[in-house]
């Protein structure tokens, strides 16, 4: 079969277009010089390898001759993977929003050989019909237009530019307010949006938007409000008992298509358990409700068993679909490889346990999804397992013992995992990127804490030693490997999120290791990104010829912004170490984003969680001596967002430390034994030996 220049790399994403009759360049020099030499316009795709609606353009149009013909003769063809160039995905996309007022992926984009973008949109069908124009109508008409009008179309391009600079400039109009009324204003959109009945914010289809939790559980405990901490926990809970949840295996699919979590869109993406996994594990800190911390443990139990690699790091995705039919492997539909149907249920489980797994699990004869919510008919007759009744429910519904009720189910779920084990699993996404692996790092750090479960922290260790070995060459990091390559210079979010990552590292293990190389990446990172003149950090390095504009992200959606994360990690630096530079970065940073913070602060959750611990004093506990299990555990059952703990039990971290904090040198074990100083900004409690007095401080 003929493939074309995509067969040459290794992002899954595009090999899956490497045998399109399409001729697809990469990005880079290489196809921006055809575009100049020809004065061809460029059809830039921009998507992801689990993208649904990029297979159906894929299947539909860029495997079609005829529109293959039309392309490659009038344009010059890129395809990007986003999640391997989110610098290039985040410049267009905010083109493509700003001009249609929506976005999404696939992302279909025209730019003029210097690379202005004149022309844009998403999903474009093979020919006109979903109230959509057909892709080849567009390309023959935006080659006319070329042919015809192509001065007119460059200075539309320019024009654009232009406008992408003014929206992109994030520096605040003069120094704005940021006391701790705007954090009230900034609460109050989120309460308006909260849907009382099923959870979460708005209607469907519904995100999960973990930076939202992030905010809320922190607004709601520093300040002593209760509702906000209900909303998270109202919403995880109706996330875990939905179909949105993996009721088998754990994990969370990407978004619920309906208003109740039932419907999901079930591609899973690492960064999604990544971060709902510590907000099960903070909701579980606040509430002690162990329905929580059960769902945390599988979503870190999928992890480790489905999407890590053998040298340690995490896989970035499965798809949406799945095979059908084994025997027809090109046909798939969505969710294919986790949906039942009843019949199946019975022949595996028989009765009566069928009968009380369906009860339990909402699954019905003729199949429980309702025609409004399965548009294209791909669940018709099947079932989504969801949580219809509770273990206390179904017991009482059948006059059985909870015990017994729940040894069924163990035994039932055992028998399904077995039997969906013989289908074919979803696409694998396997490259590891550095940023979403930074976030299944700081889960499974947390998850050891919290969960007290070593194998946790051993996944940690181990991707952090594949990271530093495989991913951190020369002082600077990269951002993808795969098959044994490790590629594409790192952005700011993969130096944020491991920065924070190493801090949380710390926080489980006290390994002065990983502070150590997170003051050393939080340097490079300052030094690579950093504004210094308007303050907050660039996406990108600078000098990079294939940008036409350097941006600054501040949007907290799927994954926080790396400039949230950096006011954060630096506000964290700033207490450990005691250097007043890193605090006085992060206030530089939040003066540059002061505008958004007043005008769209539901936009920014995850910066709000900065603002909240730069006006809230920090707490200081160190643990000078021998770790002990006891003092670890008070801390670690609690949710203490405005603690730091340093362990003094090595000496190194004593004198990392000291400059900033003279005082460590006096802080002591007492006759030998843990010993824990309670301190607010470094003026501390006496010290105690008894773990009792050390809860009564805490609290």
């Amino acid at each position: 079969m003929a493939t074309n220049r995509l067969a040459r790399e290794k992002s899954p994403y595009l090999l899956q277009h490497a045998n399109n009759p399409v001729d697809w360049y990469p990005w880079g020099e290489e196809a921006f010089e055809k575009a100049r030499r020809e004065d061809k316009p460029i059809f830039l795709s921009i998507g992801y390898s689990t993208c649904h609606w990029c297979h159906v353009m894929e299947h539909e149009s860029f495997e079609s001759p005829e529109i293959a013909e039309v392309l490659n003769r009038n344009f010059v063809p890129i395809k990007v993977d986003r999640e391997e160039r989110p610098d290039v995905d985040r410049l267009y996309m905010t083109f493509v929003q700003a001009s249609t007022g929506s976005g999404g992926w696939p992302m279909s984009v025209w730019l003029t050989p210097e690379l202005k973008p004149f022309f844009g949109g998403t999903y474009f069908p093979p020919d006109n019909r979903y109230g959509r124009p057909g892709f080849r109508h567009v390309l023959e008409s935006l080659a006319g237009s070329w042919a015809s009008e192509r001065d007119r179309m460059v200075d539309s391009g320019n024009q654009v530019l232009q406008q992408l600079e003014q929206m992109s400039r994030v520096a605040a109009r003069g120094k704005r307010s940021l006391d701790k009324g705007l954090l009230d204003s900034a609460y109050f959109p989120f309460r308006r949006s909260y849907d009382a009945t099923y959870g979460g914010f708005g209607g469907a289809p519904k995100f999960p938007r973990p930076s939202a939790f992030n905010f809320l559980l922190r607004y709601g405990h520093l300040r002593d409000n209760d509702e906000a901490i209900e909303m998270v926990i109202h919403t995880l809970r109706s996330m875990a008992r939905g179909g949105m949840n993996d009721q088998l295996a754990g994990g969370f699919h990407r978004y619920s298509v309906d208003q109740r979590w039932f419907v999901p869109h079930f591609e899973k993406m690492l960064y999604d358990q990544a971060q709902l996994a510590v907000s099960y594990l903070e909701a579980f800190q606040i509430s002690g409700d162990e329905s929580l911390s059960a769902t945390a443990r599988r979503t870190l139990d999928y992890v480790v068993r489905d999407m890590t690699d053998a040298e340690g790091g995490f896989y970035s995705a499965e798809d949406a679909d799945s095979v059908i039919d084994p025997s027809n492997p090109r046909e798939k539909g969505e969710g294919a490889f986790y949906i039942w149907s009843a019949a199946e249920l019975r022949d595996l489980l028989g009765t009566p346990t069928a009968d009380i797994f369906a009860y339990r699990f909402g699954v019905e004869e003729n199949g429980n999804v309702k025609p409004h919510e399965d548009p294209h008919g791909e669940f018709t007759g099947k079932n989504i397992l969801f949580e219809q009744h509770t273990i206390a429910e179904t017991a009482e519904r059948f006059n059985l013992p909870e015990p017994d009720v729940k040894s069924l189910f163990a035994d039932a779920e055992a028998k399904l995992m077995d039997a969906r084990s013989g289908r074919i699993r979803p696409h694998l996404d396997d490259k590891i990127l550095t940023s979403w692996n930074a976030l299944m790092i700081s889960a499974f750090a947390l998850g050891a804490r919290v969960l007290e479960e070593p194998k946790y922290l051993e996944a940690a260790r181990r991707a952090v030693q594949f990271l530093r070995r495989a991913m951190y060459r020369d002082g600077k990091l990269l951002r993808r490997f795969r098959e044994g390559d490790a590629a594409i210079e790192g952005f700011l979010d993969d130096y944020a999120f491991l920065v924070k990552a190493l801090l949380d590292m710390y926080q489980a293990d006290f390994d002065p290791a990983h502070l150590k190389l997170a003051i050393e990446l939080s340097e490079s990172m300052i030094e690579r990104f950093g504004d210094p003149v308007g303050g907050g950090f660039f996406s990108s390095v600078e000098g990079d010829p294939s940008l036409v504009l350097r941006m600054k992200e501040d949007y907290d959606g799927a994954e926080p912004s790396g400039n949230s994360i950096a006011v954060l990690n630096l506000i964290r630096l700033h207490e450990l170490t005691g250097e007043e530079r890193y605090r006085e970065l992060a206030d530089h940073t939040l003066q540059a984003f002061a505008t958004r913070l007043h005008e769209g602060a539901s936009g920014v959750p995850q910066m709000l969680v900065g603002l909240l611990a730069y006006q809230t004093p920090p707490r200081q506990i160190i643990l000078a001596g021998p770790s002990d299990e006891a003092f670890l555990h008070q801390l670690n059952q609690r949710f203490l967002p405005r603690h730091t703990v340093i362990s003094l039990e090595q000496d190194e971290v004593r004198q990392l430390l000291q400059r900033g904090h003279p005082e460590l040198a006096e802080m002591r074990a007492i006759e030998g034994e843990t010993t824990a100083y309670v301190c607010e900004n470094f003026a501390c409690q006496l010290p105690t030996t008894d773990v009792q007095k050390f809860a009564e401080l805490l609290s």
